[in-house]
Parts: structure tokens; C-alpha cells; sequence
């Protein structure tokens, strides 16, 4: 997804170290273990492909109308499946219709004009007959643009959130070529590619901070598609998107997940195992 040069895709293994790289880590712990928060239905973050026909929905923002998209270009509303109404774990939590708890994401990707689509607490409210949400962005996944400076997204960094998971597919084929998405538990502001800031603890590392496993860590016993996930790491890294749990990387929800591989394995990962590359290098 997006262009290769798209932040995304940076190859970060030569990128400097931040000066202040130890500091951060200490903030987090060093002895914090990482955790793949994805899995099995109703772990992780689902999405969705559509093609270019699917009607277009209006969707009701309730907090943050003002930084959202209501669609792309000349089309108006969001391609929401009519299934999402009454069909589990088409938005993250697993509850038809998105419920009322929980970050609730949608995330719909048009395959024929290449535009992804991401909602933020979406829920189907049956009493107005609407779908209203929190939020939302839409990105030309052809495109490097970025959003405007202090816009949030369907992610508090203002980044899109799908080309930052992790997938099952993708996973079990050979070198996953993008960074993952991470959350910590507190955040001090914003820095490139991220547009917008969802806390300011003195001392933590600011949304859109990119951490790098270390080179020396020993990867080679794990099964070989949890070794790519790991390379991904060292090469491409992990992008600070939410405030959430320390070391919690995300994927997308999949049957075929196996916990009891992923689980050991992302704990053998501490916050000490990473650095810090400078904050906003490209």
C-alpha cells in the first residue's frame, strides 16, 4: 500500500539513532515485553475490500467533524457494506454494528480506485437510521499526501491505520516490506509523518516515533513467518499511531492466527531489545 517511497515503506535500517533514544526506552521500561494485540476473531483489526460500485453511505461525526473526511473527490459518503449493520467482526470488537465500546474501527479499502477508507468509534444507530463515528479520514493509497498539521484520522496520529498492520497473508509469504503500527501508553506531541498530537507526558516519545529492533537480536528460532514479522522490525520498524499499551503492536484479525506461537514470542521482545531512531528523520 501507498507509493514504495510512502513513510510506510522506509527502509530505516542505516537511520541514526536519536540522541535521546535511551531515555525514551527508560520511559516506556525496559523490561516492558511486547505483545501482538491480533488474533483470532475478536482480536485485532478487521478490514474489508470492495469494489468501486459499492453505494456510498453518509456517515454522522460526533467529536471530530471538523478534521474528518466525508468522502473522496466527488464521491460522497463511505462504502460501508450493508452487511456491517447485522455481521460480526466486520468492525474491530466483533459486534454487529459496532456497538458502543472500544475503538470500533472500520476499515474499508475500494481495490478498483484505490482509496482506503477508516472510521473511528463507527456504530450503526438504528434509532436514527445512520452510522455515525468519531471520526474519519480517507487516503489515496497512490499518493504520499499527508494530513493537514493538527488533523486527527481514524488514529490519534492522524496516520492511516491499515498499511500498518500486520497481515496473516502477507506474514506467511516472505518479507513483510512496511513498518507496524505500535502504541505506547503516553505521548508528548507530534513529529513527521504523523499530523497530530493525543497527549503531552514529559518525557515520552511523541506520536509518529519510529522504533528499530536492534540488529543483534537472535530471531532464527522462531517459525519463519514470525522471523518476518521481526525482520520488518529491524528494517522497517515500528511507528508510534495511539496511545494505548506499552509495546503493543497491531495486526489485522484473522482465524488462522495461532496465539500460542505469537504470544512467547512477541514476550521475548522487550522495550530494551529497540532503539529510538531521530525523531522525525526521513
Amino acid at each position: 500500500m501507498y507509493p514504495s517511497d510512502n513513510w510506510w515503506n522506509q527502509d530505516i535500517t542505516n537511520a541514526p539513532i536519536d540522541t535521546q533514544s535511551s531515555a525514551y526506552v527508560d520511559f516506556i521500561g525496559r523490561s516492558r515485553t511486547a505483545h501482538p494485540d491480533f488474533g483470532p476473531p475478536p482480536y485485532g483489526i478487521p478490514y474489508v475490500g470492495v469494489g468501486g460500485s459499492e453505494p456510498r453511505t453518509p456517515v454522522t461525526f460526533v467529536d471530530y467533524a471538523s478534521e474528518s473526511d466525508t468522502g473522496f473527490g466527488s464521491d460522497a459518503g463511505y462504502p460501508i457494506p450493508e452487511a456491517a449493520k447485522t455481521q460480526p467482526n466486520f468492525i474491530e470488537g466483533g459486534v454487529p454494528g459496532g456497538g458502543s465500546d472500544g475503538d470500533r474501527h472500520l476499515l474499508i479499502v475500494d481495490r478498483d480506485k484505490w482509496v482506503l477508507y477508516e472510521l473511528f468509534a463507527t456504530r450503526w444507530n438504528s434509532a436514527r437510521q445512520r452510522w455515525e463515528a468519531g471520526s474519519g479520514a480517507v487516503f489515496d493509497l497512490s499518493s504520499n499526501a499527508r494530513r493537514p498539521d493538527g488533523w486527527t484520522s481514524a488514529d490519534a496520529a492522524g496516520l492511516a491505520i491499515l498499511p500498518g498492520l500486520v497481515r496473516y497473508d502477507e506474514a506467511q509469504r516472505g518479507p513483510i516490506r512496511h513498518a507496524l503500527r505500535m502504541t505506547v501508553r503516553s505521548t508528548n506531541g507530534y513529529v513527521w509523518p504523523a499530523s497530530h498530537r493525543a497527549g503531552g507526558s514529559s518525557g515520552a516519545l511523541p506520536m509518529g516515533a519510529r522504533l528499530r529492533l536492534k540488529a543483534s537480536k537472535d530471531i532464527s528460532r522462531y517459525p519463519a513467518y514470525i522471523q518476518n514479522m521481526f525482520r520488518a522490525m529491524q528494517t522497517y520498524g515500528l511507528i508510534i499511531a495511539d496511545n494505548g499499551s506499552d509495546m503493543y503492536i497491531s495486526g489485522a484479525m484473522d482465524s488462522r492466527w495461532n496465539n500460542d506461537e505469537l504470544n512467547p514470542a512477541f514476550r521475548a521482545l522487550t522495550a530494551g531489545d529497540f532503539d529510538v531512531i531521530r525523531l522525525g528523520w526521513r
